[in-house]
């Protein structure tokens, strides 16, 4: 039964790092002139990244339930942890900022910039997950 919760966990977890890459991805992708994309893939961030951070919780609160315990997450696994909460919370932040403000009132070249430094992100976490589940 273990297996199968960390199995489901793991799932939706994978659900939130598609979201997080492919979104921004697709946004640099399409370029400027696909503004109401813009502000679903904007969603789309934001969803990828709760999901990401419930889902990460999960791992956690499952181990919690299971084992009585929480993993014991020490040297290059904690960095690693670290590193994809702060993607996690800077992400999610980021984008609900761009969707509160709105897409009018960033330049071309901000919206950009916006865009590849939350692919970079989401790349940054992704890389950060094989660190942590490899000294784990």
């Amino acid at each position: 039964m273990g297996d199968l919760i960390y199995t489901c966990v793991q799932w939706v977890h994978n659900f939130g790092a598609v979201m997080v890459v492919s979104a921004p991805a697709v946004a640099l992708w399409l370029g400027q002139d696909h503004e109401a994309r813009h502000h679903q893939l904007a969603w789309l961030m934001v969803l990828g990244w709760t999901t990401q951070g419930a889902s990460g919780a999960g791992f956690g609160l499952t181990s919690l339930y299971l084992k009585g315990q929480i993993p014991d997450v020490a040297g290059i696994a904690l960095v690693a942890l670290v590193i994809k909460i702060t993607c996690a919370a800077t992400g999610f932040i980021l984008a609900v900022v761009y969707l509160r403000v709105g897409a009018v009132h960033w330049s071309s070249r901000s919206q950009i910039l916006v865009r590849q430094f939350m692919l970079g992100l989401g790349v940054t976490a992704l890389s950060g997950a094989a660190f942590l589940r490899w000294y784990l």
